[in-house]
Formats: structure tokens, C-alpha cells, sequence
């Protein structure tokens, strides 16, 4: 608090004037004491308080000031290292999405390839559909024609059965057995082809041919009844010119021509021994032909021989 200089001039003055001044008798009334010495001693301890308490508040305030710095730095701080992992993460996660990105770009690009050209292969598709149903039309329409002409041929091999089992003689119309030129034995028709020079004889698939266009194939021998037949009709034979029978070798093995294995053999002789024994083991390219009252002889398939034709026997 600032005083006025001239106010301190004036109570030191009044001091000496004090000092100098007589000394009061007892009888004499005592003197006021100073009233601004009195206001100072007075107001001093409710200021001391007050100054007590400012400085009191503001250490107070001071305190708590720098303990929240310290908890504001230090969850800066955290948020800083927050902040930094979140941007790390984030830019992990945008690196992530790129190459996912780009994956799903390439797997596009794959499947637009894959589906241009599946779309080609499409098309393709539908093209040889197009043909195929073109073309079944054509089988369709063959079929048609041929079922046609098989019932134009039947009617045609069902006359011609008519006309060979049952020729007209002086219009009057005789069934038989076996037609034309064919003998029956039992319940088979027999056709012999034993033309004497060989120009008319054949290799065995050539004759077996010539016997399917006859509605009829090659002798077949699974009992002693059907040997005995065969050696009938295989007449002027000799060892050399015999007549082919459905017997030849298969995969090393005797097989008839109905798929049957070879059960009952008649062999010629072999290395003049009388006995019936078989040849060695075929190979293939070996047929069987008959010579009469001798048996069979292995020989090449390829070898020009007689043959005899066989078929069933019309029920009359």
C-alpha cells in the first residue's frame, strides 16, 4: 500500500513534538492513541488471511493446473498412439482392398474370357445341334425307306418262298419241303456245290457267302446223326478236294460258325495212324473241309474247295 511522503513528514514532526512536549501528570487526562496506527494494527490479520488464502488458492490452482496438463499430455499422447495404429491398420486395410481389387479385376477379366468363349463354343453347339437334327431327319426318312423296302422285300422273298417251295405244274400249285435243286434229309435241305473243275470251286468265306444269298449256311456237326450226313453228301471227295464245313480256328481254338466250341470231332487219320486224333492246336487261317468216309482235314482258309449248303425245312 503506498503512502504520501508529506504524510510521513508530518508524524515524524509530531514525534519529536511528542518527545519535547512536558510529561503529563497523573491528574491530567491521557491522550487518544494515533487512529491510523490503530486501523493498521486492526486490518492486518483479516489481509494476512486473505493474502493467505490467494496464495493458498492459487498454489491450489497451480496443483490441479499441472496435474491436468500431465493428464491431458498424457492422453494426448495415447491418442497419438492411437491415431497412429488406426492409420497404420487403415492403411494395411487400403493395401488389403487394393489387391483385392485387383484379384477381383483379373478374375473379371478371366470370366469374360471364359464366358466369350463358352458364348463361341455356344454357338458351335447349336450349329452341329443343327446339323445333327438335320441329319436325323435324313436317318429318319432312311429309315422310313428302308422299313418300306424291307416290307416291299419280305412281300418279294414271301412270293418267292410261295414260287420255290411251291412251283406251279399245269397250274396246278405243289408244295415241298425243300425247293428246287435241294435235298431233304430229315428236317434239313441240302444243296451240294461239287462242280468238278476248280473254277467253280471257292475259298471258305466265298462259299459261305454263296449259302447266306441261299438263305442258308454251312454244315454244322454236333452229334454222330449230322456226320453221317455230312459224309453223304460229301461225294467224289479225295484228300486234296474235299468240301468246306463251319468249323475253323479262332484265337488258337476251334469255333463253329454258331459261336459253339468244337465237342465232337471226326479227324482223318494223321501220320497214317487210323485212329481219330486231333490236328495241333490251330492257328488262325485254318478251315475244315470232308472228305468222304476219311473225316475232316484242317487246310488254309484261303485254299479253293467244294462246299455244301444247309437250311431248315419248310413244314408242309
Amino acid at each position: 500500500m503506498n503512502r504520501n511522503p508529506q504524510g510521513e513528514i508530518e508524524e515524524i514532526e509530531e514525534e519529536y513534538s511528542y518527545v519535547d512536549a512536558p510529561a503529563w501528570t497523573v491528574d491530567k487526562v491521557a491522550a487518544p492513541p494515533d487512529q491510523r496506527s490503530l486501523f493498521f494494527t486492526q486490518s492486518f490479520p483479516p489481509i494476512a488471511v486473505c493474502w493467505l488464502i490467494l496464495l493458498v488458492i492459487m498454489g491450489l490452482r497451480i496443483h490441479f493446473t499441472s496435474e491436468s496438463n500431465a493428464k491431458l499430455t498424457a492422453e494426448n499422447q495415447q491418442l497419438e498412439t492411437l491415431m497412429r495404429h488406426l492409420n497404420l491398420t487403415l492403411l494395411a486395410a487400403h493395401e488389403n482392398l487394393g489387391r483385392y481389387c485387383n484379384n477381383l479385376t483379373v478374375q473379371f477379366d478371366l470370366l469374360t474370357q471364359n464366358y466369350t468363349v463358352l458364348e463361341s463354343k455356344i454357338k458351335d453347339l447349336t450349329a452341329v445341334n443343327q446339323q445333327l437334327e438335320t441329319q436325323r431327319n435324313n436317318l429318319t426318312e432312311q429309315i422310313q425307306n428302308m422299313e418300306t423296302n424291307w416290307n416291299k422285300l419280305n412281300v418279294s422273298r414271301a412270293q418267292w418262298s410261295i414260287d420255290a417251295y411251291c412251283p406251279k405244274t399245269n397250274n396246278v400249285q405243289l408244295c415241298r419241303a425243300c425247293q428246287e435243286g435241294w435235298r431233304l434229309n430229315q428236317t434239313s435241305c441240302y444243296v451240294v456245290h461239287d462242280a468238278v473243275s476248280t473254277s467253280g470251286h471257292n475259298t471258305w468265306e466265298e462259299a459261305r457267302e454263296v449259302c447266306r444269298r441261299e438263305s442258308s449256311d454251312f454244315v454244322i456237326v454236333h452229334n454222330q446223326e449230322e456226320q453221317y450226313v455230312l459224309n453223304y453228301y460229301s461225294w467224289y471227295s479225295t484228300l486234296t478236294i474235299g468240301y468246306w464245313i463251319g468249323l475253323r480256328a479262332e484265337g488258337g481254338r476251334w469255333k463253329w460258325i454258331d459261336g459253339s466250341d468244337l465237342t465232337e470231332s471226326y479227324w482223318a487219320p494223321q501220320r497214317h495212324h487210323w485212329a481219330q486224333q486231333p490236328p495241333p492246336p490251330p492257328a488262325d487261317g485254318q478251315c475244315v473241309m470232308s472228305v468222304q468216309n476219311v473225316g475232316w482235314r484242317s487246310v488254309s482258309c484261303n485254299e479253293r474247295k467244294r462246299w455244301i449248303c444247309k437250311k431248315k425245312a419248310l413244314s408242309v
